[in-house]
């Protein structure tokens, strides 16, 4: 039987979702949004590339949640994007009920399914998703670590002037400025970065990772990224339905590894048919460790503001 995948929200990046994972026949995709006709249009433009791109995946849109209904995943990417100058967290407040009334509306429908959140401040919306959805901690991930371990591998590559495909890169933490690139987890053909390029350059490129988001909307004016972001979920999309149980960087909510208790926290999962199937701990550095709490700390604050909020 096909799978379905529902993407809420049908801006730039969820319309860019259902091109990857209808094109790479994953699943039949639901394309939902509030804005009348938006989701609807974008749906049957995808459709209709279906014969050049030989894909044979059923793709619709709607403005209403009921289309959604048994779906396998649901991706969540509704919400205000980022704006020159703005933070992540200057989205919480209104971004945190848009996901709540997402979250209301598609879980019911959906009960078995796996909840992946993209919607911006990412570690922050994974606790709303969790906490509305009452799903279990392994059915609620959040994407970040994908699209951030890309930007890293992508500027390594054109740093040694290799193939990206050589690339391997490892960042921990938080989506946004306090994220931990790991440069001696980082290789090229197995070859750690460490032994093929200077501190200096490894700090511009980890620093580079950092901003890797901000960099992007300081030169677009009007809007954020969303290629690689989609790419990210597309490959997250892949491992779960196909249960290629991939290890890959995702944000998971953690239960005292990393001696993190109670927070969604970017760190290497398995990811296959249940979601998080297993949470992978690596050995760090005192220094390394320092900056990943550094980093759930972020996330507890803006976990803090939501839980004032009544959110």
């Amino acid at each position: 039987m096909q799978k379905k995948v529902t993407v809420v929200g049908a801006g730039n990046v969820g319309a860019t979702v259902a091109q990857r994972v209808a094109e790479k026949e994953l699943a039949d995709v639901v394309l939902i949004d509030v804005v009348e006709g938006l989701p609807q249009g974008r749906a049957l433009d995808l459709q209709e590339a279906a014969p050049i791109e030989k894909h044979d995946a059923r793709i619709i849109g709607a403005n209403t949640y009921e289309a959604s209904e048994g779906s396998d995943l649901i991706i969540i990417t509704a919400g205000l994007p980022r704006k020159p100058g703005m933070s992540r967290g200057d989205l919480l407040t209104t971004n945190a009920k848009i996901v709540k009334i997402v979250v209301e509306q598609v879980a019911p429908l959906s009960p078995h399914a796996i909840l992946v959140v993209v919607t911006n401040p990412l570690d922050a919306m994974c606790h709303v998703a969790l906490e509305t959805s009452k799903f279990p901690k392994n059915r609620v991930l959040g994407m970040a670590g994908v699209l951030d371990s890309a930007r890293f591998r992508s500027f390594i590559a054109a740093e040694l002037n290799v193939s990206v495909e050589n690339t391997h890169a490892f960042v921990l933490g938080g989506h946004g400025r306090t994220m931990v690139p790991l440069p001696r987890y980082s290789t090229v053909a197995g070859i750690p970065i460490t032994e093929l390029m200077s501190a200096d350059r490894i700090d511009a490129l980890v620093e580079r990772t950092r901003l890797g988001g901000a960099e992007i909307v300081d030169l677009l004016k009007t809007g954020s990224a969303y290629y690689a972001p989609a790419s990210a979920v597309a490959e997250m999309t892949e491992s779960i339905l196909k249960d290629k149980k991939k290890i890959l960087p995702c944000a998971a909510y953690l239960e005292g590894e990393y001696d993190i208790h109670g927070l969604f926290v970017g760190v290497p999962v398995k990811l296959g048919k249940e979601g998080v199937e297993q949470i992978i701990e690596v050995i760090l550095t005192k220094e390394e460790r320092s900056a990943l709490q550094k980093s759930a700390d972020s996330v507890q604050s803006l976990v803090k503001d939501l839980n004032e909020m009544g959110l």
